[in-house]
């Protein structure tokens, strides 16, 4: 079996340089490590993964744990985040919890067993208690993304301001005449649930326009529960002239409510929603959104992991808030 001094021997270079091309601890000419790749391929090198852990106390690994890797939201960050972490010589290992608390905590214990230098986490954060099971678990640094979870207040966090995507969409929506607007919520208990029905209720505010709580319904950030939500709103009477979405997969159930009761948007309902998916423009109308910058948020929480892997640690927590965009498109019509 090669070792890492037959590599350097056939390439001409030192143990160090060879060890800086594998490891990505310092620069090298592009000459330079040209010649380390094609060595290691000409021998066939692969370098002892549990060894080099066990020596540096390192496994340059990476643990992800996000609810659904099938949607589309966190498709789309898993694989920015992935891209930031090959970049700088990291693998990633991720879970997928379901948004269910009980395996949220087995994938973080799984995560600890693995040894994984540091985690990215979308927690569900739903459960009395569970913050301090997580803070249990959790013993390497670690970034709360999308979502922040009270008792974890010396995490670092990268967000989008959720109210101010709210904001966007209702602002939007009046703009247009609209007064009637209902909202299909998120998850209770989640922050940006919370944080987006707040925004919704701050726009209708800011407006004169009153808060109806019958305008309100709970879609769970899931279609079905989504559809139910939506139906329940068009039951109402008068009917809503618009609805707010405030989610990717509760605008799918949303638009999916709308069509099953022979309804027509933006004709007989409007509709804007938080999160952008490549496939929206494909959509009939193509839909208004608010989009979150998934690739900008994805490579900062790497950027604050590697930092505190580095060390010394920030004096405090990192609170990284990005700007939502509003990108208007055909799903909202201008009323009388």
């Amino acid at each position: 079996m090669a070792t890492l001094r037959d590599v350097a021997n056939r390439a001409g270079v030192s143990i160090g340089s060879v060890s800086a091309v594998i490891n990505r601890t310092a620069p090298v000419s592009a000459t330079l490590r040209q010649r380390v790749l094609a060595a290691i391929e000409e021998l066939g090198y692969a370098p002892d993964g549990v060894a080099r852990s066990l020596k540096t106390g390192r496994t340059r690994t990476i643990g992800l744990v996000i609810p659904d890797i099938t949607n589309p939201l966190f498709a789309a960050l898993a694989a920015a985040i992935e891209r930031a972490c090959d970049a700088v010589g990291y693998a990633l290992v991720l879970c997928a919890t379901a948004d269910d608390p009980e395996k949220e905590l087995r994938d973080l214990r799984l995560m600890r067993t693995q040894r994984a230098d540091g985690l990215i986490l979308v927690l569900s954060g739903v459960e009395p208690g569970n913050a301090e099971a997580i803070r249990r678990l959790v013993t390497m640094p670690a970034v709360l993304v999308d979502r922040t979870l009270q008792g974890l207040p010396d995490f670092d966090s990268v967000t989008v301001d959720n109210r101010a995507a709210a904001r966007l969409a209702v602002e939007h929506m009046i703009g247009c005449g609209h007064r009637r607007i209902g909202i299909v919520t998120g998850r209770p208990g989640i922050s940006i649930s919370t944080e987006r029905f707040e925004g919704y209720r701050e726009a209708l505010a800011a407006a004169g326009v009153p808060f109806v709580e019958d305008l309100a319904a709970c879609g769970d950030f899931h279609i079905e529960t989504a559809m139910q939500a939506t139906a329940v709103l068009l039951r109402r009477r008068p009917r809503p002239t618009a609805i707010f979405s405030t989610s990717n997969l509760t605008t799918i159930g949303v638009m999916r409510a709308i069509a099953e009761r022979g309804l027509r948007c933006p004709k007989d309902v409007s509709v804007a929603g938080i999160d952008d998916f490549e496939w929206s423009t494909a959509f009939s109308p193509r839909l208004t959104a608010v989009v979150q910058p998934v690739q900008a948020i994805g490579e900062r929480a790497v950027e604050c992991l590697l930092a505190r892997l580095a060390g010394p640690p920030p004096a405090e927590p990192v609170r990284d808030v990005f700007a939502p965009q509003l990108v208007i498109r055909d799903s909202c019509r201008v009323i009388g």
